[in-house]
C-alpha cells in the first residue's frame, strides 16, 4: 500500500471546499428588489413552495405606498463543473408591477353614468309627454330648445347636487384620522371644483336656452331676459354661486382642510336657492310658503343624493372608511328623506288643489302635471324601499367592515332618483291644467 502524501489530501480537500463555495456562490443569487430572500424548496425548474408576498388592500386600510407585484418565476442554469451542460437550479422570482388599472374607473363611474343616464332618459320622455299641442301662426322656439333647455336643467341639478355631495364628503369622513382620510378628501376637493364649474357653464347655457324659448323666431336678447325675467335672475345668480364655490375650492385644493368644509356647503347651497324661483312656485299667490318649502325640497334632495353619489364613488371599496362614514350619513339621509317627501307633496298637491280647471283628486289622472307628481312620487317611495335596506339590512354589516353589496344597491337607488331627478325638471316646465 502507498502511503499518500500529507499534501495531496490537504490538495483534495481545498479543491473540495473550492467546488462547495463555488456552487454555494452561483447558487446564492443576491434576490430582486421587493423578493422574499428566504430559501425555497422544489426541486429544478419547479415553482417556489413559499407563498406570494402579500399587500395591504386598499379596501381595508391605507394605500400602499408602492404598487402591487405581479409575482413570476424564471429558473435559472448554471455550468456544471466540468463544463458540459447547463445545471437548472432554483427558480428566481422576478416582481413586475402589476396593472391596477383594468375596468376598475369604469366600474367606479357606474353609479354617476346611472344616475345621468336615467334622468335624460326621464326628462326626454317626460318631456315629450306633457309637451303642449303648437297653435298656427304662434312661432315655437323649435325641438332645439324644446328638449335641450331641460336636459340641460338637468345637467344643472346634477353638477349642482354633486358639488354640495363632494363638498360635504370631507366633512362625513371626519379628521380624526387625517392619513387615511385626506387622501381621499383631496379627490373630492378636485373633483368638486370640476362639477362647480360644470354647474356653472350649464346654468348659463339653461339662460341662453330659456331666452330663447320665451322670444321664438328671433334671436334670443339674454340681457333683457335676465333683467325682466325672475327665471333669468335665478339662473344668472345660481351660476354666480356655482364660480364662487369653484374659486373657493380651488383654494381648498391648494390649502386643504384650512378652508373649511362648513364653508364649502353653505356656498355650494346657496347656489340652490335661486333655483326654484323658475319653478311653479313663483307663479302663484302663496308666494312665501312655497319658496321656502321648494328651497327646502331642493337642499334636501341635493345633499341626500349629492352625498349617496360621493360616498359611492370614493367609498363603495373601503370597507374601514364606509363603516365609519356611513353611519353618519345615514342619520342625515334621513332628514332629508322626511323633508323632501314632505315639502315634495306638500308643493304637489297645493299646486293641483289651486287650478280650477280640474277637481282634485282627479286632476291627479287627468292632467300632465298630475301624472308626472304620481310617477315622482312613486320614485320617490322606490328610493325610500332602497334606502330602508341600506340603513337595516346592509348597514350593520358594514360597521363591522364585512363584504356587503353596498355598491349595487347604491348605485340602483342613484339610478332611481336619476328619474325621478328627471321627472322633476318635467314637472317645473309641464302645464297644470
Amino acid at each position: 500500500m502507498t502511503a499518500t502524501p500529507d499534501h495531496a489530501l490537504s490538495g483534495e480537500t481545498d479543491a473540495t471546499t473550492t467546488k462547495t463555495r463555488t456552487s454555494s456562490t452561483e447558487n446564492d443569487v443576491p434576490a430582486p428588489k421587493g423578493v422574499d430572500p428566504a430559501p425555497r424548496t422544489g426541486g429544478p425548474g419547479q415553482a417556489s413552495t413559499n407563498p406570494a408576498p402579500t399587500y395591504a388592500d386598499d379596501s381595508d386600510g391605507p394605500r400602499s405606498t408602492s404598487p402591487p407585484q405581479r409575482v413570476t418565476t424564471a429558473p435559472t442554469h448554471t455550468e456544471n463543473d466540468d463544463g458540459q451542460g447547463p445545471d437548472s437550479s432554483p427558480p428566481v422570482v422576478i416582481s413586475r408591477p402589476a396593472d391596477t388599472h383594468g375596468d376598475a374607473p369604469s366600474r367606479r363611474t357606474i353609479p354617476l353614468a346611472g344616475l345621468a343616464i336615467a334622468g335624460v332618459f326621464a326628462v326626454v320622455i317626460a318631456t315629450w309627454l306633457t309637451a303642449p299641442e303648437e297653435a298656427l301662426g304662434i312661432p315655437v322656439p323649435g325641438i332645439l330648445v324644446d328638449y335641450g333647455l331641460p336636459v340641460t336643467r338637468l345637467l344643472l341639478d346634477l353638477a349642482a347636487l354633486a358639488t354640495v355631495g363632494l363638498s360635504l364628503l370631507p366633512k362625513l369622513l371626519g379628521f380624526d384620522d387625517a392619513d387615511r382620510t385626506e387622501p381621499i378628501a383631496a379627490r373630492a376637493r378636485h373633483w368638486a371644483v370640476m362639477s362647480a364649474l360644470t354647474w356653472c357653464a350649464a346654468a348659463l347655457l339653461a339662460t341662453l336656452l330659456s331666452a330663447a324659448e320665451v322670444m321664438p323666431g328671433q334671436i334670443p336678447d339674454v340681457g333683457a331676459y335676465v333683467e325682466t325675467i325672475g327665471s333669468g335672475q335665478g339662473l344668472i345668480v345660481s351660476a354666480s354661486a356655482a364660480l364662487v364655490s369653484a374659486a373657493i375650492g380651488t383654494l381648498a385644493i391648494r390649502f386643504g382642510e384650512k378652508v373649511p368644509a362648513e364653508l364649502r356647503v353653505l356656498v355650494a347651497m346657496f347656489g340652490l336657492l335661486p333655483l326654484p324661483v323658475t319653478g311653479h312656485a313663483s307663479n302663484w299667490y302663496w308666494h312665501d310658503l312655497s319658496m321656502v318649502s321648494m328651497e327646502l325640497h331642493v337642499i334636501g334632495a341635493s345633499a341626500w343624493t349629492g352625498g349617496l353619489l360621493a360616498i359611492t364613488l370614493f367609498l363603495a371599496t373601503n370597507r374601514s372608511l364606509l363603516a365609519t362614514t356611513l353611519p353618519r350619513f345615514s342619520r342625515l339621509a334621513t332628514i332629508c328623506l322626511l323633508l323632501v317627501s314632505l315639502s315634495g307633496l306638500f308643493n304637489g298637491i297645493v299646486e293641483l288643489l289651486l287650478t280650477p280647471t280640474e277637481p282634485f283628486p282627479a286632476s291627479l289622472f287627468t292632467t300632465g302635471y298630475g301624472q308626472l307628481l304620481l310617477a315622482k312620487t312613486t320614485f320617490a317611495a322606490t328610493i325610500a324601499l332602497l334606502a330602508a335596506n341600506i340603513r337595516w339590512r346592509l348597514l350593520p354589516k358594514i360597521t363591522q367592515a364585512h363584504p356587503t353589496t353596498f355598491a349595487t344597491w347604491a348605485a340602483l337607488e342613484l339610478t332611481i332618483m336619476g328619474l325621478a331627478y328627471g321627472v322633476a325638471v318635467a314637472l317645473t316646465r309641464a302645464p297644470v291644467a
